[in-house]
C-alpha cells in the first residue's frame, strides 16, 4: 500500500540520505530514506538536446509510389518514342529535331537531379555532423568529439570567418574533454555563422512586417509571407553550408515546422506578444501596423526554428537567439508609432 504524499526536512531524526551502494541495514530503522542519484550520471545528462524520435515509414507506400513512379515514367517514355517514330514517318527532319530535343531534356534532367541529389547530401551530411555531436556529448566520447571537429573545420573551410580562440587544427593533437572540444568548435566555427543567420532572420522579419503593413490585400500579405519564408529558410541553410535543391528544401521545411510544433512556436514564447497585448498596441497603432509586426514575429520565430534545425552542432555553451534579439526593434519602433 502506497503511502499518501508528505513534506519532511533532510536533518529532522529518522531521515537517512543513501546512495544506492549503501547496504541495507543501515537503513533498518529509518523512517524516510532518500537515495540520492550518481552524480556523473546527472551531469552526463545535463544540457543533452532530446532529439526526437526518427519516423517509421511504411514499406508498402515506399512500393507503391515507387512502382507509381516507375509506371508513369514507362508511359512518358513510350509516349515519346511514338512521337519520334511519327515525325520520322512525316518527315526524317522532324525526327531528328525531336531526337535532339529528347536528348536536351534527358540532359537537363540529368543535371537537375545531380543537384537535387548532391543539395539532399549536403544536408544530410549536416544532420549527420549534428547527431554524431549529440552522441559525442551524451556518452562524452573524445575520439568522436575530435573526429566531429575535423570534419566541421573540414566543411567549414574558407567559409566561415574564425571567432576568438584557437582553432580547431591547432588543438587536435591535445587531451580534451568531448564538450570542451565541441565547444571550442562551436565558438570559432559555428558562431560566426550564428551571426550571419540571426542578422538574416532579423532583416527578413523587418521586411515581411514593412511589407504587410502597407500591403491593400491579405492574399497580398498571404503571398509575400510565404515567399518570405521560404527565402529566409534557403538562406540560412546556404550559411550553414546547406544549400538544398527543391526536395532538399521541402525536407527542411518539414523538419523546421516540426520543429515549430514541437517546441511550441504558436506561442511565439520570450514573452513578446505578451508584451504586445499588454501595452495596448491595438489601441495606439492602425490594425494594419498591427498584422504588420505579428507577421513580422511569426517570421522572426520560423527563422529562429530554421536556425536550429540546419546548425551543424546543437547548443552546447553559445546562447541561442532569442526573439527579441531579431524582433525586438519591431516593438521599439511600434511604441514610437504614434508620435510619429
Amino acid at each position: 500500500m502506497s503511502s499518501r504524499p508528505r513534506a519532511f526536512r533532510l536533518d529532522e531524526p529518522g531521515t537517512v540520505t543513501v546512495t544506492p551502494d549503501t547496504p541495507a541495514a543501515t537503513t533498518e530503522a529509518a523512517r524516510v530514506i532518500v537515495t540520492q542519484e550518481p552524480m556523473e550520471a546527472i551531469e552526463a545528462a545535463d544540457g543533452v538536446p532530446v532529439l526526437p524520435a526518427p519516423r517509421s515509414r511504411s514499406r508498402w507506400g515506399a512500393l507503391f509510389f515507387s512502382a507509381l513512379s516507375g509506371l508513369v515514367s514507362l508511359g512518358i517514355g513510350v509516349a515519346i518514342h511514338k512521337l519520334i517514330l511519327d515525325l520520322f514517318q512525316t518527315s526524317p527532319w522532324l525526327g531528328w529535331l525531336a531526337v535532339v530535343l529528347t536528348a536536351l531534356a534527358c540532359l537537363s534532367l540529368a543535371v537537375i537531379a545531380g543537384r537535387e541529389i548532391a543539395g539532399v547530401l549536403r544536408e544530410r551530411r549536416v544532420e549527420e555532423l549534428r547527431r554524431r555531436a549529440a552522441d559525442a556529448l551524451a556518452h562524452r566520447d573524445g575520439e568522436e568529439a575530435r573526429a566531429v571537429a575535423r570534419d566541421l573545420a573540414a566543411s567549414a573551410k574558407g567559409k566561415a570567418r574564425a571567432g576568438a580562440g584557437p582553432s580547431v587544427e591547432s588543438v587536435e593533437g591535445e587531451i580534451m574533454e568531448a564538450e570542451d572540444r565541441l565547444a571550442l568548435a562551436e565558438r570559432t566555427l559555428v558562431a560566426p555563422l550564428d551571426e550571419a543567420a540571426t542578422r538574416a532572420v532579423a532583416a527578413a522579419a523587418r521586411q515581411v512586417s514593412l511589407v504587410t503593413a502597407i500591403s491593400p490585400r491579405a492574399l497580398i500579405d498571404i503571398a509575400f509571407v510565404i515567399y518570405a519564408a521560404a527565402r529566409l529558410l534557403r538562406r540560412i541553410a546556404g550559411i550553414y553550408g546547406g544549400r538544398p535543391g527543391w526536395l532538399g528544401f521541402f525536407r527542411l521545411f518539414r523538419a523546421t515546422v516540426n520543429h515549430l510544433a514541437v517546441t511550441g512556436g504558436a506561442a511565439l514564447g520570450d514573452g513578446l506578444v505578451q508584451q504586445v497585448l499588454g501595452h495596448g498596441v491595438a489601441a495606439r497603432i492602425s490594425a494594419r501596423l498591427g498584422e504588420g509586426v505579428l507577421n513580422g514575429l511569426m517570421t522572426a520565430r520560423f527563422g529562429l526554428a530554421a536556425i536550429e534545425v540546419c546548425r551543424p552542432l546543437p547548443y552546447i555553451r553559445e546562447t541561442p537567439p532569442r526573439l527579441a534579439d531579431v524582433a525586438g526593434d519591431l516593438l521599439s519602433r511600434e511604441g514610437q508609432g504614434p508620435a510619429a
